[in-house]
């Protein structure tokens, strides 16, 4: 597979991961940890886009927290293509800042947005499918999202109504609707023609700025400068200086939710059906299905010990490394223990873990965040 010469991933590492608690920290966050396997999800994310693109010209959108540690996890990409938001601006100003930064080095540039911590099972139809994203995205002022089709009526995950076809096998997108509630999940299931949001997007530096620019004019503006110093000694300044003052907005509602209601035949975005084994890993009960699906443990029962005696057990998560772990007679229970904290929940109520650091910020108990 040859490296596309266009092509510059940029991949956003600055979340917390709060429902990975309390493994996941301010200053180790899920995307540092090995989930699923001996790399961990950011070395994951990088080593399967590494056959399309080369090591520098990866760019990583991160936090002062998390910086110095992924700089360790990932040597061999440039240092400077590692940054550090001063705050947090959501990811309208993250992508941005890289598509300013990427016109003036490359006009031709094609941008790909990723997060950092999902698990990809097939990554050569993974990195077939991009290739076929970042030539649409090449050809006028196209916008490729890479649709997962939904099977379930999940309500965690946006999702993106699809029209007729265009560009081959390409969607024309219709709308995007953020984390709907259950009864209109279903809906859309049973529909056929919604696909989940899956976070990764694929289009021109130029388009994208040209989008900032009309939606978000006055982000772009302060996004121009910062870019415009870039391997100088005042962008340090700058950044801090100018970047808190961008707009707190996702790219979804800065750009895509504009553009996709200028209608079907109008907005420009397409949608890119991927079948890939895409799973974003959300939570604790998501990376139990998700090795249960792999290893089908007996009883469902997943156990990271150094020593285990389960009765009557069946479908637990439970990480205490170095201690001898004993359930009897329970049943979907998440525990998880590290060396300040324990956590202890149900699968069914995993998804509420992230409220347990929002009390810890509230309290200031800074040390178990």
């Amino acid at each position: 597979m040859a490296k596309n010469s266009t092509f510059y991933p940029v991949i956003l590492a600055g979340g917390r991961g709060t429902r990975f608690w309390p493994l996941s920290r301010k200053k180790h966050a899920k995307q540092l940890l090995a989930l699923d396997g001996k790399q961990t999800m950011i070395q994951q994310t990088v080593a399967r886009l590494l056959p399309l693109a080369p090591a520098k010209k990866f760019w990583i959108i991160t936090n002062e927290d998390l910086r110095t540690a992924i700089t360790k996890q990932l040597p061999k990409l440039p240092r400077a293509q590692v940054l550090a938001e001063p705050v947090g601006r959501n990811t309208a100003p993250a992508i941005g800042l890289a598509a300013f930064l990427l016109l003036r080095e490359n006009p031709e540039a094609v941008l790909g947005l990723f997060p950092s911590d999902h698990v990809i099972g097939d990554e050569d139809r993974y990195r077939e499918t991009l290739e076929r994203g970042i030539e649409i995205a090449a050809t006028g002022a196209n916008i490729v999202v890479l649709g997962i089709r939904p099977n379930r009526a999940e309500t965690g995950y946006g999702y993106i109504e699809v029209g007729s076809a265009s560009q081959g096998e390409a969607l024309r997108v219709r709308r995007f609707t953020e984390k709907p509630d259950a009864k209109k999940a279903a809906e859309f299931v049973a529909a056929g023609n919604y696909f989940w949001n899956s976070g990764m997007f694929l289009w021109s530096a130029r388009t994208l700025a040209d989008a900032l620019q009309e939606h978000l004019p006055k982000t772009a503006r302060l996004l121009e400068e910062i870019a415009a110093t870039f391997g100088t000694r005042k962008f340090a300044a700058t950044f801090r200086k100018l970047y808190p003052k961008c707009e707190n907005i996702s790219v979804d509602y800065a750009v895509l939710e504009p553009r996709s209601a200028k209608g079907e035949q109008a907005g420009n975005i397409f949608c890119l059906p991927a079948d890939f084994g895409w799973n974003d890993l959300g939570s604790w009960t998501a990376l139990h299905e998700h090795h249960t699906a792999k290893s089908n443990p007996p009883e469902g029962n997943l156990v990271a010990a150094s020593g285990v005696f389960l009765l009557n057990a069946r479908g637990n998560y439970i990480h205490a490394p170095g201690k001898f772990v004993a359930a009897v007679g329970v049943t979907d229970l998440v525990v998880v223990e590290t060396s300040d904290a324990l956590l202890i929940t149900t699968r069914q109520h995993a998804q509420d873990v992230g409220k347990v650091v929002k009390y810890l910020d509230e309290k200031k108990l800074h040390k178990l965040t």
